[in-house]
This record gives C-alpha cells, sequence and structure tokens, in this order.
C-alpha cells in the first residue's frame, strides 16, 4: 500500500513553507525600519495557503538580464505581496511601524513552530506505522 504524503501531511507543509517566506518578508520590513519613503509589504497567508491548496494560479517570470535579482523572494510570493497601510506613518514617507511588525513576526514564529510541531508528528506516527510499532 502506498502513501500519498498530500493526504498524509495535510495543510502543514504548505504553511510552513508560506511561513518562512512571510517571516523573511516581516525581516524585510523591520530591517527597513528607517529606510525613507520604504513601504511595509506583507502577504495574505490564508489568501496565500488557499491558493496554494487549490494550485489555482501558476506565474512564471523570465530572467532577461544577468543583473535581475532572485535571491529575496520568489516570484510567486512577491506576486502575493501586499502594501500596508500605516495606522501613523513617519514625515520621511516610511510606513513600517516597528513595535507592530516585530509582533507580527513574533506571531509568525510561532505559528512556524506549531506547523513544525504538527508536520513531525505526523512523521512520527508514519514511522510507527511503517515499522509496525
Amino acid at each position: 500500500m502506498a502513501i500519498n504524503f498530500d493526504s498524509a501531511l495535510g495543510v502543514h507543509d504548505d504553511a510552513l513553507a508560506l511561513r518562512g517566506r512571510r517571516a523573511e518578508v516581516l525581516a524585510n520590513n523591520i530591517a527597513n525600519a528607517d529606510t525613507p519613503n520604504f513601504k511595509a509589504r506583507d502577504i495574505d497567508f490564508a489568501a496565500v495557503l488557499a491558493g496554494e491548496q487549490s494550485n489555482s494560479y501558476e506565474l512564471s517570470l523570465e530572467q532577461t538580464s544577468s543583473g535581475h535579482q532572485d535571491a529575496f523572494l520568489s516570484p510567486d510570493t512577491a506576486a502575493d505581496l501586499m502594501f500596508r497601510t500605516a495606522v501613523q506613518p513617519s514625515v520621511d514617507g516610511n510606513t513600517v511601524e516597528l513595535q507592530e511588525e516585530m509582533a507580527r513576526y513574533t506571531d509568525n514564529a510561532i505559528r512556524y513552530q506549531a506547523s513544525f510541531q504538527f508536520l513531525n508528528s505526523k512523521f512520527k506516527g508514519l514511522t510507527s506505522a511503517i515499522k509496525g510499532e
């Protein structure tokens, strides 16, 4: 009998990857808290996860110059980024609210850890089933 990992792992493998990408975006916001005219961005986690679960969208980009960068975020994630509206934007046009970003980053890290623990328990269960324990 073959193991279907998609049904065995549920949504947690996609959630773990998306939480990692969101951590990059939030860390970038925090790092640019003092950059003039920097606009804070974020990912709508629920909408992107729903899209990843249904595979309803496909975005392919072509690198036409060697100067194009691909190291920060995948094109799929960049397409899902949204600008955040600041409650109290700074005079220099920066919309990063440091305390809010840090709270979002901490919340995301806790949820990342929870998804990781769920995946870990799923793999332990699969291992026990394979060993016949």
